[in-house]
């Protein structure tokens, strides 16, 4: 089976909530929400990656040093095998707009599981919950 390295980023505003991005349709999950994030290029660094598609989906400028790793995913899809590691950030420049998504919400830690997300991202909510509340 296939692994795929996928980063993700719980961004995370002054009053503690998280944001999540609705995928679009006709992406592969369509509908769901998740935190902003994309897959690790051969060669590249995931945090380099992380930086680059925070730029691209939601148009903001993200330091390495703001970034700090939280806890990972590891989830088995029928065709290929998620490994999705968790960075919290707390600043950027710029403002959050959806580039990629079809909608963002910032949204409390204790109301993710509200939002239906696909399978790998659901585990990471009780690491933000605990960390948030």
């Amino acid at each position: 089976m296939k692994l795929t390295l996928v980063v993700a980023c719980a961004l995370v505003d002054a009053d503690k909530r998280v944001l999540i991005a609705q995928r679009p349709q006709g992406k592969t999950l369509a509908g769901l929400w998740e935190f902003p994030g994309g897959k690790v290029e051969p060669g590249e660094r995931p945090e380099a990656t992380l930086i680059r598609e925070l730029h691209e989906e939601l148009g903001i400028t993200v330091k390495e040093d703001c970034l700090a790793p939280l806890t990972f995913a590891s989830h088995a899809y029928d065709d290929f095998h998620l490994l999705m590691p968790l960075w919290i950030c707390r600043r950027w420049d710029g403002e959050v707009v959806a580039r990629e998504h079809a909608t963002l919400k910032w949204v409390r830690p204790n109301k993710l599981r509200d939002y239906p997300m696909p399978a790998a991202d659901i585990p990471l909510i009780p690491h933000l919950i605990d960390l948030l509340m």
